[in-house]
């Protein structure tokens, strides 16, 4: 059913929109930047038992962009909190980096995301009485940790408000608020950056450059980031995007477009929507 894009061989190099069918597990990789083995998610019991992920198993490369895409209670947005220490997994194994996070009390969780994650969500969370700038440094301060000054420089050369860090969000446009989120995530140099509909909230200009944005720290600085969205066009500023079902995984595409993302979500018989 999704054969079309496949190349021959199995040293062959990947052609763009390359879609491949990974039910079958692949070795663990030393690349991973966050992995999740056989994970299952289970909510409630009996009649009201809802599964939410079934034997999930995925890496994330360093220094990659991927997207996660399905439909509405496909689980993508489940598989995501699992892997960022949000919420627990009723089986199986979740590791970001070289911690494993099954298993890790409130304390080693609240490290974990504090010192190895970054999160970027729908809703900015900026404080509004804070500047853009004590925005993006205040997970350093909780953590009483100083920022390194020529890193800080270059994320805010890179999320291009230079000019606006003395404002408060309320003194801010949508796509510059997303992008003091954005900010606050890279600044701390985390393992991975999480990042839940972040162009949810934004029109189709504000959601490119949000875009341009994570993409830019992929490429630039190395920056590994994971993306649950519902838009094709979003996707498609990926690196790979990873296409779930029913709590599965189900494939995926190498290096997609916006025109490859829908035709793949058509083979697979799952609605996508385009926003924008």
């Amino acid at each position: 059913m999704i054969d079309q894009h496949r190349t021959n061989g199995g040293g062959a190099s990947r052609r763009d929109g390359e879609v491949r069918d990974v039910t079958a597990t692949t070795g663990q990789s030393a690349s991973a930047a966050a992995r999740a083995s056989d994970v299952w998610k289970v909510y409630g019991s009996g009649e009201a038992q809802v599964i939410a992920l079934r034997g999930v198993s995925a890496e994330f490369e360093r220094g990659r962009f991927t997207a996660i895409m399905g439909p509405s209670g496909s689980g993508k947005s489940t598989l995501m909190h699992c892997l960022a220490g949000l919420d627990s997994v009723t089986k199986g194994t979740v590791q970001i980096g070289e911690t494993t996070v099954t298993g890790l009390g409130d304390a080693g969780l609240t490290k974990l995301r504090r010192d190895q994650v970054g999160f970027i969500f729908q809703q900015f969370n900026l404080l509004p009485t804070l500047t853009a700038k004590e925005n993006i440094l205040l997970p350093l301060s909780i953590a009483g940790r100083k920022p390194d000054p020529a890193w800080f420089d270059l994320v805010i050369e890179t999320v291009g408000l230079r000019e606006r860090l003395g404002h408060r969000p309320a003194q801010l446009s949508g796509g510059q608020q997303q992008r003091v989120a954005c900010a606050r995530a890279l600044v701390a140099r985390p393992e991975v950056i999480f990042a839940d509909e972040p162009t949810g909230n934004l029109d189709s200009r504000s959601g490119a450059e949000v875009l341009n944005f994570l993409r830019n720290s992929v490429r630039q600085h190395g920056q590994t980031i994971v993306m649950v969205t519902h838009d094709p066009t979003a996707a498609a500023y990926a690196d790979r995007v990873v296409f779930l079902a029913d709590g599965q995984i189900v494939s995926e595409l190498v290096e997609p477009t916006a025109d490859t993302v829908l035709d793949t979500m058509k083979r697979l018989d799952t609605p996508a929507e385009v926003v924008g």
